[in-house]
């Protein structure tokens, strides 16, 4: 999932990480929609293939995040989606076709931040405090080009300074192995220091020196995105595809989503059944038609069974026609 105000580049960097067109015509709303504009959540699937894996990925936007005038319920339908998701699985696993689990859970929220401010802003504080509980939260500094190096070192550490005063649980790289080699444990050092990970994105391969790279032109020179020393691109892509996707997937079954099924369990939840995807809609359909048709034979077996109960009641009942007459003796 990614969130964060429009404008910071979201799609982009979506597209650039899958090298896919997931969204080639969006619209931008001008100021006087932002006003009415309530947040969307858009899923995609990219199909991508990292050293012969082939993986399937979900992809979830939220366009109009922080888009409002007031933003204090803009959050609550990310929560539900996320909920949502964690009620259809806790279902599926309840079910009796669990091998085949589709499992749509979020297990990896990218929350973008501003470059533009000081550090984080009133609504990027509530809404980590919201979510921290319900899915890994990774910390993305948006359009790092925009600032120099010294800022954009300033500004990680302003922001990992906030992160803790607040008692934000971002997700946490976890520690190497003792048996791992030295090249792997360096890797995952240099990941660790990079959050907030300082992102730019591009499409477009541009060419500098005879050689084509992707990044952006400008007049002072060119930001080559796959440059570790240019942005955080490439360990953000290493993280989430390489080196952290099955840990990021461990985190959400043994924390968050048996947070929310112990709170199920306990009450503490109400049930609320998730938007389904048309196909599942089309089994709900038939599920639903089947259960009416059930009831109704209920029903006429019912009624039924009360005919027949009234029928032999009247049949054990003496009419007083039958009634044998009384003797008179003097």
């Amino acid at each position: 999932m990614v969130v964060g105000e429009s404008g910071l580049g979201k799609s982009t960097l979506i597209n650039s990480l899958f090298l896919t067109d997931l969204y080639p015509e969006r619209h931008i709303p001008d100021a006087a929609e932002k006003i009415k504009q309530t947040v969307k959540l858009e899923a995609s699937t990219v199909e991508i293939e990292e050293r012969g894996v082939k993986l399937r990925l979900t992809v979830v936007d939220t366009p109009g995040f922080g888009d409002a005038i007031d933003n204090s319920d803009s959050f609550k339908s990310i929560i539900q989606y996320i909920d949502d998701q964690f009620e259809r699985f806790l279902r599926d696993e309840s079910g009796l076709n669990r091998r085949n689990i589709n499992d749509s859970r979020v297990h990896c929220c990218f929350y973008f931040i501003s470059p533009y401010g000081h550090g984080l802003k009133p609504l990027d504080i509530e809404f980590m405090k919201q979510l921290h509980g319900k899915v890994n939260i990774v910390p993305v500094i948006a359009k790092a080009d925009a600032l120099t190096k010294k800022e954009m070192m300033q500004l990680k550490k302003r922001i990992m300074q906030e992160i803790d005063e607040n008692g934000i649980r971002i997700y946490p790289l976890p520690d190497c192995d003792s048996d791992e080699d030295e090249e792997y444990k360096e890797q995952v050092k240099q990941l660790k220091e990079a959050v907030p990970f300082a992102v730019s994105a591009a499409l477009p391969t541009i060419e500098v020196k005879g050689r084509k790279v992707r990044g952006r032109l400008y007049p002072w020179g060119v930001v080559e995105i796959e440059n570790p020393d240019h942005c955080d691109f490439i360990k953000l892509r290493t993280m989430l595809v390489r080196t952290h996707m099955q840990d990021l997937q461990e985190v959400t079954q043994d924390l968050h989503y048996e947070n929310y099924r112990s709170e199920r369990l306990a009450g503490k939840t109400t049930a609320r059944k998730p938007s389904a995807s048309p196909e599942q809609s089309d089994k709900d359909r038939i599920l639903q038609e089947k259960e009416a048709e059930l009831r109704r034979m209920q029903e006429m077996l019912q009624q039924m069974q009360q005919k027949i109960k009234e029928e032999e009641q009247r049949n054990a009942t003496p009419s007083p026609t039958n009634q044998s007459p009384k003797i008179a003796h003097n």
